[in-house]
């Protein structure tokens, strides 16, 4: 097979780790011989017919503007064509500028446009039957994807990757984290980091997680002085190995450079091209005192894990809290209580009591998250109009929860302009989310507009040290009211220059444009208000010293201060735009798409088509990130049309899912299987034809399925009969996918006159991710990213039927996935639940039983029966037994059945 057709084979996208590639299956083998005392077998490094030649990082840093190149290449030794993968991992942060695939002396280069283009041929590629895919983040800071082709006999590929980033400082370092996880050894593996800083380099360091002491010594080349750092890391095959016999890979995990700059000066001003970068992190301040009120969420949802964590790191952060601070606590679940409702000074005998305080408090109903912030920004404005010497103090508010608002103002919008006048600019919030129910872009947005930011807090074994970690980042306030100065007429287009508040360990960094002809009068000035005093300071340019650095680090230098302001105005406006409405956020999105185009950067509003990779219609992959509509910020979503044609057969693997589930079917007849109870429960919904109800809604992901009810052609007047679903719409907002279906077609992009098929059609379709399956007058299987899996049923009635019109059922075949927040009729039951049947006696009719059923702390009267299950046998249907649930399914169902009606059908 030729290379370049080899390339147009396929190419997808799956969700993986950085610096894998491989040969399929995974066999990893090796050759050489370690160093070490113990004695290591040589082992063939080929598999499967494939040799992975090299595997190499390039990572330059230039004044904190990471650069990494990552590069791959793989030969295929064997006769016939092997499927290999190029499997990476950056940081959610980071923008992709180049992406490059060479094979047998073709090169096909990335080119990033305006998204509009690129997705009208990836939508084109997609609704034709090729593959595509969508690739989610998965880690705290990194996001994932693969891209896996098939190189031809005695062929090789080389694959190579560009993204960039700027480099933030935390706790007094920055952090260059590679994931590593080649799954096979690598005749050559390297990863060379280059570090220049201009200030000079104070300290470095480099560590692997997955090695030894012993072999990280062997291994790990690391140097530094002035203003120069070098890390090398460079393991043999040998070396690579699991064990002495093992022909697996041990490198699997972070590899990470730390390292500061020297700070002997209160700022480094750098100029290069009419551009500069300035950086700010004075020394040897005094500590701020702090007014700090912590707003604790104790709803029912924080139970387990999540309160216990939140204890222990509470208690934790009360230690570390210095005598000359002030502070409070107050908790919010229906109710919203606090410890003192005053601050009071951190004095051994209040820090005590507030222990005391924090081991004893227990959850409590609903989240009056309103309730909860209104009351501890209340706390800060009465202490500083009550006490005028805290007024000189650093005030934080941090604030944490684990769901979402449901007692009290629950309207977002409001909630927001509620806490921003109450705020009204005087100190940060912070906002901590807990988990994955919370809605993170709201938390998020609400930070952004009080000066502060939101971060997550993962529910894993190190949640308590997670929330610790963030009390660190901002328990050592410096400076408060940062305003970085320039001269008016010599400066244009200035990033973030103005902070509420400095924090030990951390840096501002401001870029911007000057002016032509204005260096030589070029100058920074910075005042702030410090721990009892003002606080300034300047910063010039020396001309002869900017000089000599470029001389020193040459044109690269000069390129990376200007690269720098790019991404950092493009992150800015990007934050922006989330809390912006109209014509405002119109203005934005245009800001950053020039300014992504001109720099070349795969940003939420372009997307990188590979030029010259083009199958037999001319259309190109593309890589893309996230697509508009996307909620969640860092969330980078990568997009690669496939050029692999649609199976000539429908695919029927819904066939192999588990035989008991959950859908609504008929009457309507809600089915629910609790699999865990090894039982079903059911219930159904009565209402009048043309009413619209929720199914299923994923408020994380904006997907959602709603049904519209049909009745009887022939309907007797003010006497209630059966009711059917007669039309379907199923939508995901975050890639512009819609489907409706009727008993008579199916429809993609009803709105905007997509492709319509009739029941009589065999055919697959896909599109962003959705793979849509008809299978001619029987049923339509609809796969979402390959996270969950839904049937809709096509009902025939016969001559002579009660039911007299077509009908549809559906089905949730596989909905594990799902997002734990997930609601609607079937939505709110994908996720474990629990209940118990109790006091089982004989109901009005002998063969149906009656008993009590528990669950959320009701008690409901319910009757046994039987339902049908069409989901395998569209025609005769599967008998189910189940717990009849009476009156609309009252009681089980969150709320009352008329909650779930809804006004459209998308």
């Amino acid at each position: 097979m030729d290379g370049a057709m080899g390339l147009q084979t396929l190419l997808c996208v799956y969700l993986v780790s950085l610096l894998t590639l491989q040969a399929m299956p995974v066999l990893g083998l090796a050759t050489g011989r370690s160093k070490s005392s113990e004695k290591r077998q040589a082992v063939d490094t080929i598999v499967n017919g494939v040799f992975i030649r090299s595997l190499k990082v390039n990572c330059k840093v230039t004044s904190r503007f990471a650069h990494y190149v990552i590069t791959s290449q793989v030969e295929n030794s064997a006769d016939t064509a092997r499927e290999v993968a190029f499997e990476v991992e950056i940081p959610k942060t980071a923008f992709i500028s180049d992406f490059a695939i060479t094979a047998n002396r073709n090169t096909f280069i990335g080119d990033i446009k305006d998204k509009v283009t690129a997705w009208k041929q990836y939508r084109k590629a997609a609704i034709s039957g090729e593959n595509a895919g969508l690739v989610r983040a998965s880690g705290r800071n990194m996001e994932q994807f693969t891209i896996h082709i098939t190189v031809g006999p005695q062929s090789k590929a080389i694959f190579r990757l560009t993204y960039e980033e700027v480099l933030k400082r935390k706790l007094t370092q920055y952090n260059i984290i590679i994931k590593v996880k080649p799954k096979q050894l690598v005749h050559h593996f390297e990863i060379d980091v280059d570090i220049f800083e201009p200030q000079g380099i104070s300290k470095l360091d480099a560590q692997a997680s997955f090695l030894t002491k012993e072999l990280a010594a062997q291994t790990i080349k690391k140097s530094f002085s002035g203003k120069k750092g070098h890390v090398l890391f460079r393991p043999t095959v040998s070396q690579q190995q699991s064990c002495p016999t093992c022909s697996t890979s041990l490198l699997n995990g972070d590899f990470t450079v730390t390292y500061d700059v020297n700070r002997n000066k209160l700022c480094d001003l750098l100029v290069a091209n009419n551009y500069f970068a300035h950086f700010f992190a004075p020394q040897n301040l005094t500590n701020m005192r702090k007014n700090l009120v912590f707003v604790i969420d104790i709803s029912g949802s924080m139970e387990g894990q999540k309160v216990k964590q939140t204890k222990e790191a509470l208690l934790k952060i009360l230690q570390d809290m210095r005598p000359e601070d002030y502070f409070d606590l107050v908790l919010f679940g229906s109710n919203v209580q606090s410890w003192k409702g005053s601050l009071v000074q951190a004095s051994k005998a209040n820090l005590q009591a507030a222990g005391d305080f924090v081991r004893r408090f227990s959850l409590h109903g609903a989240t009056n998250l309103n309730g909860g912030l209104l009351r501890g920004i209340e706390i800060l404005n009465k202490a500083q109009e009550r006490l005028p010497e805290l007024n000189k103090h650093a005030s934080i508010v941090i604030m944490l929860t684990d769901g979402e608002p449901t007692e009290g103002v629950t309207d977002r919008a409001q909630i927001q302009k509620n806490i921003r006048n109450a705020i009204q600019g005087r100190f940060p919030l912070y906002n901590l989310g807990f988990g994955n129910d919370v809605d993170f872009t709201f938390l998020e947005v609400m930070s952004m507009e009080n000066n502060g930011w939101a971060q997550r807090i993962y529910e894993d074994h190190d949640a308590a040290q997670q929330l610790q970690g963030f009390y660190n980042q901002v328990s050592s306030p410096l400076l408060v009211d940062v305003d970085m100065q320039y001269p008016p007429d010599a400066v244009s287009a200035l990033t973030q220059h103005r902070h509420k508040q400095y924090y030990d360990g951390s840096e501002i960094v401001v870029a911007g444009r000057i002016a032509d002809n204005k260096l030589g009068v070029f100058k920074a000035d910075v005042k702030a208000q410090g721990e009892g005093q003002e606080f300034r300071t300047t910063c010039l340019v020396d001309e002869e010293e900017m000089k000599k650095l470029l001389q020193e680090r040459g044109h690269l230098l000069e390129n990376h201060v200007e690269r720098l302001w790019a991404y950092l105005t493009i992150q800015q406006l990007l934050a922006k735009r989330m809390k912006a409405e109209g014509e405002e956020k119109a203005n934005l999105s245009a800001q950053v798409l020039k300014m992504s185009l001109d720099y070349q950067f795969v940003t939420p509003l372009t997307s990188m088509t590979i030029r010259g990779m083009e199958d037999e219609d001319g259309l190109e992959p593309t890589i893309d990130k996230s697509p508009e509509g996307m909620t969640t910020k860092g969330l980078q979503t990568f997009v690669l049309s496939a050029l692999q044609p649609a199976p000539t057969q429908p695919s029927s693997s819904f066939q192999q899912l588990p035989n008991r589930v959950t859908g609504v079917d008929t009457d309507p007849h809600f089915i629910i299987h609790v699999p865990q109870k090894e039982d079903t429960l059911c219930f159904n919904i009565n209402e009048e034809p043309g009413v619209i109800l929720s199914l299923v809604q994923d408020p994380d992901t904006g997907f959602s399925v709603n049904g519209q009810l049909i009745g009887s052609k022939a309907r007797s007047p003010g006497k209630h009969e059966g009711t059917y679903f007669g039309r379907l719409g199923i939508t995901n907002p975050a890639t512009d996918f819609q489907l409706e279906v009727t008993p008579q077609n199916i429809t993609l992009s009803p709105g905007s006159g997509g492709l319509m098929f009739s029941w009589r059609d065999q055919a697959v379709l896909r599109q962003d991710g959705m793979v849509v399956t008809i299978n001619k007058k029987r049923n339509l299987v609809l796969s979402m990213d390959g996270k969950a899996t839904f049937e809709v049923v096509l009902h025939r009635v016969w001559r002579g039927s009660a039911v007299h019109q077509d009908f549809l059922g559906f089905y949730v075949l596989d909905g594990r996935w799902m997002s734990p927040r997930t609601h609607g009729l079937l939505g709110q039951f994908l996720h474990p639940f629990d209940f118990e049947v109790l006091d089982l006696r004989p109901g009005s009719d002998p063969t149906k039983p009656d008993a009590t059923l528990v669950v959320k702390n009701r008690r409901l009267t319910v009757t046994r029966g039987l339902q049908k299950d069409y989901s395998k046998d569209p025609r005769h249907g599967a008998e189910v037994s189940c717990w009849f649930v009476h009156n609309n399914g009252a009681g089980l169902i969150h709320g009352i059945h008329t909650d779930y009606i809804v006004p459209d059908i998308f």
